[in-house]
């Protein structure tokens, strides 16, 4: 996801719809945040 939202990002900035950008910056954040949030608990827990 993150390098789907870089590729429309630079072909945004490149070619000139703000579309585009939009939605390679949109990419971009929710790959990092889904790639620093552990999701499902990772975490294990000793009782």
């Amino acid at each position: 996801m993150i390098v789907l939202g870089l590729i429309l990002l630079l072909i945004g900035l490149l070619v000139g719809p703000s579309i585009l950008t939009t939605l390679g910056v949109i990419l971009l954040v929710v790959g990092l945040v889904l790639n620093l949030v552990p999701l499902g608990g990772t975490r294990r827990r000793v009782y």
